[in-house]
């Protein structure tokens, strides 16, 4: 299975302009900009997509393990933080994950471990140690 998202980028750095779609249309041709990234701009940002796939993911991933234990989840809310540090270039240093559960039945304890377990092994948490290949043309 193959999932993809395309992002076109005109100008430069600051003054330039570009857009991200995916072929769903959730995003179609949606703003970004130097502004959106790095200062409070209108549209969007690569890091603030990484941060909604990882709870979204995470969400998914917990509500599963929920589920395995006999137990029906009512709610998984997730908040993924992405942390950035600028130390004469921006890198991502961490993501914060603050989840609420709602399911009858469940510990807390149950829900620490199950947590744990979403978190180390979501599809997007694992993402961050594979390897991440290129081919690059000029046109």
């Amino acid at each position: 299975m193959k999932r993809h998202a395309s992002a076109v980028w005109n100008g430069t750095l600051k003054e330039g302009k570009g857009t991200i779609s995916t072929p769903t249309t959730v995003l179609n041709n949606t703003q970004y900009s130097f502004t959106s990234r790095f200062e409070e701009g209108i549209g969007t940002n690569p890091e603030e997509l990484v941060a909604a796939a990882h709870a979204g993911c995470f969400s998914m991933a917990l509500a599963a393990r929920i589920t395995n234990t006999g137990i029906t989840p009512e709610s998984v809310q997730t908040k993924a933080t992405l942390d950035m540090k600028n130390d004469g270039g921006w890198s991502v240093v961490g993501i914060h994950l603050e989840t609420t559960v709602k399911a009858s039945g469940l510990t807390n304890e149950k829900l620490q471990e199950l947590a744990e377990n979403a978190r180390a092994n979501c599809i997007i948490s694992k993402l961050f140690t594979v390897p991440i290949t290129l081919d690059a043309k000029l046109v």
